[in-house]
């Protein structure tokens, strides 16, 4: 092999085709990356174009108020509001200790492998059921299966104004849980991805300095893949946060505001789903600036995520 560093130059030169391809994938890869972050400008401005006349009639007090009368021309998005956090937030922390300990049971060696696999398929084919099959089954099998239970505890907890109302059907009781079977696919795929990624020395290094399985679980592997299962977590909320018709089909579509779990309520994106086909005048407005919220909302959650996995993979 030659030393002259002006041979080796010209040996390491490669032809302008080359060069030519590299450049124009690089330059492709550009355009595809900008036309995600143009297509979501773009559907921000048309939303909040479209609210301006809500907004400029109502402001903040289409925030903060429930009436949503399109015959006077009042309208107030607080009860979908509310509903849309509370279902998010609920179902949020019923599913993560399912779905996370789910993923532990099938990553770590608990059980044969063959049944591993075939929890991990069963898990995947959830997330493949459409939203309207799991909102038929939640009219016609969750719902009446849950309310002995939902009044049992309107009669004994009733005085606990979440419990305050009978339960006589469609709820968002029953909302939060259909959301549960929804978010929990995501966060136990994605959580055992993350606990598959750690690296198995880190393991083998827990067992030598004597600790015990979950010991070697719950102090290295779960602290080492938490970035990871953070970003899965969030990305269920958003998930949550927008679902539109199983929770149409089973959360009442109540305008009507109470604090109850067990009375029917609504959500912003099931609000969206019934009344945009036939709204209009100043109420397609409203709706639009219920929307823009519900963007909002959206994005600052994403926000959030991005910051805190990128905090939590810092210190891990």
């Amino acid at each position: 092999m030659t030393s002259d560093p002006r041979e080796q130059y010209l040996l390491r030169r490669r032809p302008a085709s080359e060069k030519l391809v590299d450049v124009s994938f690089k330059n492709l890869a550009i355009v595809l990356a900008s036309m995600v972050a143009v297509v979501l400008f773009a559907i921000l401005i048309v939303v909040f174009w479209g609210s301006l006349e809500s907004m400029g009639r109502y402001g903040w007090k289409f925030l903060v108020t429930s009436d949503w009368n399109p015959v006077d021309d009042q309208y107030g998005a607080f009860t979908a509001i509310y509903g849309t956090i509370v279902t998010s937030l609920l179902s949020l922390a019923i599913a993560v200790p399912l779905g996370v300990g789910t993923a532990i049971f099938i990553t770590e060696n608990i059980i044969p492998l063959k049944i591993r696999e075939v929890i991990g398929v069963m898990v995947e084919l959830l997330a493949a059921i459409p939203s309207v099959v799991l909102g038929l089954w939640a009219i016609f099998v969750l719902e009446p299966f849950l309310r002995p239970f939902l009044t049992w505890l309107n009669t004994a907890f009733g005085w606990i104004p979440i419990f305050s109302s009978a339960p006589l059907g469609p709820g968002m009781a029953p909302a939060i849980l259909i959301l549960v079977v929804m978010i929990l696919p995501i966060i136990t795929a994605i959580a055992r991805d993350s606990l598959n990624q750690v690296p198995a020395k880190l393991r083998q290094a827990a067992y030598g300095v004597g600790t015990t399985r979950w010991g070697a679980i719950f102090n290295v592997m779960l602290p080492a893949a938490v970035s990871g299962i953070v970003g899965g977590v969030m990305l269920a909320l958003g998930r949550a946060m927008g679902e539109t018709m199983a929770v149409t089909m089973i959360i009442g579509n109540s305008n009507n505001f109470s604090w109850s779990l067990l009375a029917p309520g609504n959500t912003i994106a099931a609000m969206l789903a019934n009344q945009f086909g036939e709204a209009d005048g100043s109420q397609v407005s409203s709706l639009m600036y219920a929307a823009f919220v519900l963007i909002i909302l959206t994005l600052a959650v994403n926000i959030f995520a991005q910051w805190l996995v990128k905090r939590l993979s810092l210190k891990y």
